[in-house]
């Protein structure tokens, strides 16, 4: 029978061993706790007040917190929203008031998922906030200005944290894997670069998620005869498939634009990315299909009848497919909806009935122009594409794929009347040039 390893005595998963106990030790989120940013200089002095850190998950607000009460040389008191009630928090402020006034001994409390409190939960910690009974760090992985009570944010700092890059993840793997007290150090372990890469890329910058693959895969694998552990990549491959892409409410909508602005934009790559993005996170395929319906007509429309057609069969098959072979038509209802000629001439008609129907009170207004928004899209740093005739030279994918071509056209049938955006074409002239030397 084969024997399976234990890394350290402690019971605690290596991601609670590897938590960072100082600001040095601290990884990410360098655009907060950089030397010289607020936040740092608040810590270090010791003067920072209450605040809410908030972001994805396994990004480092709990450590954070933890760290400031160390480095504070206060009381550090963790509670949960979901579990503790209004008593539990009146014993916490209670004694933090007696330490304060007895000691001089400041409490830390942070309320993990602060977002879940009620507004009869939040009151009871007002006054301890005001009076500075406590320092409170709120953290959530909900934007707290949408999802907290007015009262509560307004007495505290905002601080939004990140996703971890991935060089952030991979040092973090391989600080485990050569701390010897509370990694796995004391361990003869060898690991490919490709594993560390599936490992950190899988995380989605959540550390938590990716040091658990990284335990799962050594605990599970057994020692060779002289006691080493070979991780491969097909190991790190099968101990990360459980991380399913976990996407709170702002980033799914982040994302889900992300791929209607694909769709304008003539980038299928694009949009193939961010829909699966999507669908590995557990979203229905249907929204997709349903979002690519709409796009069909607002983007394309006119331009190419078609894609309506192509799409609206893509639903339909999707429905009765299902996954995984459901998913083929709607990539290919993607790419074709991406590269059809575009045109905005029915969401203009829209607008005009829209508007003669605010200013008339004759006529009832047409069913099929009813519950429709357009939403201007003229915002920041995004090109509207109708505004250049339909197409606008822009970044879509994210710096890490920017260089990537998924969908390159054939030379059979229709395909081979599409023509890829310049800088795609430039993109695979310059693969092809890279191949031929």
């Amino acid at each position: 029978m084969e024997e399976f390893h234990v890394s350290s005595a402690t019971l605690a998963p290596l991601s609670e061993r590897m938590r960072p106990q100082t600001l040095e030790e601290f990884l990410g989120q360098g655009h907060i706790v950089r030397k010289g940013s607020a936040l740092f200089r608040a810590i270090t002095a010791g003067t920072l007040g209450s605040c809410i850190f908030f972001g994805p998950p396994g990004t480092g607000k709990t450590t954070l917190a933890g760290i400031i009460a160390n480095q504070m040389q206060g009381n550090f008191v963790k509670l949960n929203a979901v579990s503790c009630g209004v008593q539990e928090v009146k014993e916490v402020i209670s004694q933090a008031k007696r330490d304060l006034q007895l000691l001089g001994k400041k409490t830390y409390l942070l309320l993990d998922e602060c977002h879940r409190f009620n507004k009869a939960q939040s009151d009871s910690m007002l006054e301890a906030i005001e009076k500075g009974y406590i320092t409170f760090i709120g953290s959530t992985t909900e934007n707290p200005f949408t999802s907290m009570t007015r009262a509560i944010v307004s007495r505290c700092q905002i601080f939004e944290f990140r996703a971890l890059t991935k060089t952030d993840i991979l040092a973090l793997l391989n600080r485990a894997l050569t701390d010897s007290t509370r990694g796995f150090g004391a361990l003869n372990i060898h690991i490919s670069t490709e594993a560390l890469e599936i490992l950190a890329n899988r995380s989605a910058g959540d550390a938590r998620s990716a040091l658990s693959s990284l335990e799962l895969a050594v605990l599970s694998t057994p020692s060779a005869e002289d006691n080493s552990i070979t991780i491969t990549k097909e190991i790190a491959d099968e101990c990360s498939k459980h991380n399913i892409l976990a996407i709170d409410t702002d980033i799914y909508y982040d994302m889900l634009s992300a791929f209607c602005k694909s769709l304008r934009g003539s980038d299928a790559d694009a949009a193939l990315y961010w829909s699966f993005r999507l669908i590995e996170a557990g979203v229905d395929p249907l929204i997709i299909c349903r979002r690519l319906i709409a796009h069909a007509s607002e983007d394309v429309g006119l331009a190419n009848s078609q894609a309506l057609v192509v799409a609206t069969s893509a639903l339909t098959a999707y429905q009765n497919l299902g996954k995984p072979e459901g998913l083929i038509p709607l990539a290919h209802a993607i790419i074709y909806v991406c590269m059809s000629p575009k045109s905005n001439r029915v969401i203009i008609a829209l607008n005009q009935a829209q508007e003669d129907a605010k200013n008339s009170f004759s006529g009832a207004v047409p069913a099929h122009l009813k519950n429709t928004n357009y939403m201007n899209e003229k915002r920041a740093k995004y090109i509207y594409p109708h505004d250049l005739g339909g197409y606008a030279k822009q970044q879509y994918m994210p710096d890490e794929f920017k260089h990537r071509v998924y969908y390159v056209p054939s030379a059979n049938g229709s395909e081979k009347s599409i023509v890829l955006p310049p800088e795609k074409q430039a993109l695979l002239k310059h693969k092809e040039d890279a191949n031929h030397d």
